[in-house]
């Protein structure tokens, strides 16, 4: 299975999530985010321990220190960044919040292209990349910022329910999680690189991430526990419903990332964070949010950039 093939199910995966990333935010819930946290944690936590039994080499804790140590950049990267975004969807709708986030995915592309020729590891940009690849990757960035950039004109001129009370300041949730997840995204690109990476494993990786987004999680429900002084149940049927599937979406969707990631760290990465138009067209059809011709159109770029890459990888292995 190509690495294509691998990014393409984990946008999918995650753009499905998003979908029940909002539908079980809670807009009065200041601690929303952080239940949304603890189901994410759980489930990447016992995916961890599944996982532990399809390791490649025995687990031992001298390892999982020395990968944690090691992968540390880009699992602190994420997990800031997700728990900033599930905040930001207090304030905003999927289809705003979405598409800004994403923009990491070519911040990601040029810092690992950057990080390479400041290595060594290629010479020059064509060593790495077809002109059908830059072209297509140069589609899906600019489908995914002139969305952004449509969204928020559209949050500016929608600006009437309670949701959008603080107003331009709840883009930064966006804007900071693309930033951490810019910082996660090239850290696993370098980490991953089967040539040249730091030489971890595909399950490893699976497996440090999930245990430290758990001991992330433990830690976001004791701290909420105290704060709000009552025990959240996150086992009852509307959390199960729409946070428990939300993180089972995202774990899904991480597994596909990694090995996507691993084979294609520059190309995976700007295409996996078009999951945003997945996002995109399920909140408009589940959540009723509505799509302005402008965006229909850079929807349409995103999706006939990723058609390219797709192209690309199907030539290149003829």
């Amino acid at each position: 299975m190509s690495w294509f093939l691998f990014a393409l199910i984990a946008t999918f995966g995650w753009g499905l999530a998003d979908l029940f990333y909002k539908k079980g935010t809670d807009e009065e819930d200041r601690y929303s985010h952080l239940k949304i946290a603890v189901w994410v944690g759980l489930v990447m936590g016992v995916s961890s321990f599944v996982l532990m039994l399809f390791s490649e080499e025995p687990i031992s804790a001298e390892r999982l220190i020395s990968n944690a140590v090691k992968y540390s950049p880009a699992s602190l990267g994420y997990i800031l960044s997700m728990v900033i975004g599930y905040a930001g969807l207090r304030y905003l709708e999927v289809s705003i919040v979405s598409p800004v986030q994403n923009a990491s995915g070519a911040l990601s592309a040029v810092a690992i292209l950057g990080y390479s020729l400041i290595k060594g590891n290629i010479k020059s940009i064509s060593d790495e990349l077809s002109t059908l690849d830059i072209v297509g990757t140069l589609i899906i960035v600019a489908g995914v910022i002139l969305l952004a950039i449509a969204e928020n004109k559209l949050s500016k001129d929608n600006r009437i329910d309670k949701k959008h009370r603080i107003g331009a300041l709840a883009l930064l949730f966006p804007l900071l999680y693309c930033l951490f997840d810019t910082v996660g995204t090239s850290a696993d690109g370098i980490i991953l690189d089967g040539k040249n990476g730091l030489g971890i494993g595909e399950i490893d990786v699976l497996i440090i991430y999930g245990l430290t987004f758990f001991v992330a999680a433990i830690v976001a429900y004791l701290y909420m526990c105290l704060k709000a002084k009552t025990v959240y149940n996150p086992f009852i049927k509307k959390e199960m419903s729409t946070k428990g599937i939300a993180a089972l979406c995202e774990e899904f969707g991480q597994v596909f990332y990694v090995y996507a990631m691993a084979a294609k760290p520059v190309l995976a990465a700007p295409m996996i964070a078009s999951y945003c138009i997945v996002s995109v067209l399920l909140s408009r059809i589940f959540l009723k949010e509505k799509l302005k011709a402008s965006q229909y159109i850079f929807v349409s770029l995103v999706i006939f950039g990723i058609v390219l890459l797709g192209i690309s990888e199907g030539l290149s292995e003829m």
